[in-house]
């Protein structure tokens, strides 16, 4: 497949398919290149890029996804255990986020008004 076929399949702009290979994101087992030095990518690239797509959509940063993959794989305990971190953070912020909306509720209930300064009743 050619960059623009995995860009539209997989809905990321050529730029960042290019940026992933470059920093080793889309490693060297997806691609080929052809005797005119075009890239030529297996179609199993579409599958890891929807995987690295999601791990970013959850939370996990490149350099996350640059050890996991410098790892060259690792076992399902190891896989359990990374996630259930990343599971750890998220329900940390939402806690965080929690307890700032009750806090805003509370700043309601106090009635404050700033027409005399504010947080002056």
């Amino acid at each position: 497949m050619k960059i623009s076929e995995v860009a539209k399949m997989v809905d990321l702009p050529i730029s960042t398919i290019r940026y992933y290979e470059k920093i080793g994101i889309i490693t060297n087992e997806y691609i080929r290149r052809e005797k005119n030095n075009y890239r030529e990518y297996a179609i199993e690239v579409t599958h890891y890029l929807e995987v690295v797509k999601k791990c970013l959509a959850v939370g996990f940063s490149i350099n996350d996804l640059k050890a996991m993959i410098s790892r060259n794989g690792m076992s399902k305990d190891e896989q359990t255990l990374i996630l259930k971190e990343k599971i750890s953070e998220i329900e940390n912020v939402q806690k965080k986020l929690e307890d700032s909306k009750k806090n805003l509720y509370e700043i309601l209930e106090l009635d404050i008004t700033c027409e005399n300064g504010f947080g002056k009743y």
